[in-house]
């Protein structure tokens, strides 16, 4: 019989006693583990620490400011829930603006639809785009060397502001919202990107947070997005490289995506020949819109609308 650790205990050098223990926290109460084989690289941007190394669990793991950002085994737990539900309920997405993402696995996804003829990456650091085209080419299998990508070295927020009636899908991969990226999840913001929609069938997407490790960010995340678009959808989806269950939130005025049928997501993911998807299919389609009874309850809950002026949330923190 396999000598087990004590519950309750955990024995962190039993556990692995030759590799360095990267710890995260979720919120000020509780977090998760990984370990770390090696360092392999280190860089610092103007903005931002940022770091890759080899792990037992994820293979290759992007750090940012000592926070996960993406782990080569488990990118698509993330990646494919926030570019194909709206790329597949979008009637004929051409044109995309992906703010942040500067990994290129978001444009790894969006590349694989023939449709689309122009993506606009808004990314503020040029360090992160400068690492990853370097060092992550196996997990964005070369995005960025793509004829239809256009790199914008700016603020997201500033350029979505300058560019109205311009896009298709806007999806914004950013980290989460504080300090400047905390200026990305206000009304006034959502505002702007609902005017950068080229038409009334325009699709937004973004991470909405943890309804388990930030309840109070998720509920306002979702509150402001409905304050400015009449269809906000909220996937449910565990991710691994997170620790956690998460969520992503497709918005749009007209798009209500919990309308489009499993077979017809089937049928648009043939159409365009996408059949290398790990983890979204019509029927996860369906399944990641069904929200636990406890988040229900927590949706019903009052919650503050996020605006330039209050931009904090009343979950924050940092240690």
């Amino acid at each position: 019989m396999q000598k087990s650790i004590r519950p309750g205990v955990v024995s962190i050098n039993r556990i692995s006693p030759r590799r360095r223990i990267f710890f995260e926290a979720l919120n000020p109460y509780f977090g998760y583990f990984y370990t770390v084989k090696k360092s392999i690289r280190k860089a610092a941007s103007l903005f931002q620490d940022i770091e890759l190394v080899e792990t037992d669990e994820f293979g290759k793991v992007l750090l940012i400011d000592n926070i996960t950002q993406i782990g080569e085994r488990d990118d698509c737990s993330y990646h494919e829930p926030m570019v194909h539900p709206a790329l597949c309920c979008h009637p004929k997405p051409e044109s995309v603006l992906v703010i942040g993402g500067g990994d290129g696995c978001l444009l790894r996804e969006v590349l694989k639809y023939p449709t689309v003829t122009r993506v606009e990456l808004a990314e503020i650091d040029h360090g992160v785009i400068q690492f990853s085209k370097k060092y992550l080419a196996a997990i964005h299998r070369n995005a960025f060397d793509s004829e239809r990508l256009h790199i914008n070295i700016t603020d997201g927020r500033k350029y979505t502001g300058e560019h109205p009636g311009e896009f298709d899908v806007i999806i914004m991969d950013m980290t989460d919202p504080f300090g400047p990226s905390k200026m990305l999840y206000t009304s006034n913001f959502f505002r702007l990107v609902r005017r950068a929609f080229r038409n009334e069938k325009g699709i937004f997407v973004m991470h909405s947070e943890s309804p388990v490790s930030r309840p109070a960010a998720f509920s306002c995340i979702g509150r402001t997005l409905r304050s400015v678009f009449s269809h906000v959808n909220q996937l449910y989806l565990y991710i691994q490289m997170y620790g956690v269950l998460w969520s992503v939130a497709v918005c749009s005025t007209t798009v209500d995506i919990s309308l489009v049928k499993q077979s017809s997501i089937d049928r648009t993911l043939k159409k365009y020949g996408i059949d290398d998807l790990q983890v979204y299919n019509g029927a996860t389609h369906a399944a990641m819109q069904i929200p636990y009874p406890y988040i229900k309850k927590l949706l019903q809950k009052p919650a503050r609308i996020i605006t330039d002026n209050h931009p904090d949330f009343p979950d924050d923190f940092i240690f």
